[in-house]
């Protein structure tokens, strides 16, 4: 079994796309329309895509407590932090070291979150 997609639904699809291509190095792969409803996907290296679910004259959205966030590996997270236009920090970079990770969390332009991880030396 391998995990495909994430679907999340957004305000402008093609807004997120650019941000998940210009600030976190995805590629969008495809793309389709299905009645009030576009679906824009952007791809990481290794294939796995997110599905950003665009419905016309939706914008705001009650993210529940069902959600959390959307963990990405990065090579270096204090640079991409530094890096990205983020929309907001959630936690700034720091060890985890019960995790074996360096992370940080912050937000896309529609408030998904987003984990910023990075393995930590041994």
């Amino acid at each position: 079994m391998d995990i495909l997609h994430t679907c999340m639904n957004v305000s402008d699809a093609d807004e997120l796309a650019d941000w998940y291509v210009e600030q976190l190095g995805f590629e969008r792969s495809w793309e389709f329309t299905s009645g009030d409803t576009r679906n824009v996907y952007v791809a990481d290296e290794s294939g796995v895509e997110i599905q950003l679910s665009d419905t016309d004259g939706d914008d705001e959205f009650d993210m529940g407590d069902g959600w959390d966030h959307l963990a990405l590996g990065v090579e270096s997270v204090d640079e991409t932090f530094e890096e990205i236009d983020h929309h907001g920090v959630v936690q700034e970079p720091g060890d985890q070291p019960e995790a074996g990770a360096r992370t940080a969390f912050v937000k896309d332009p529609d408030g998904h979150v987003v984990e910023l991880i990075e393995p930590l030396d041994d």
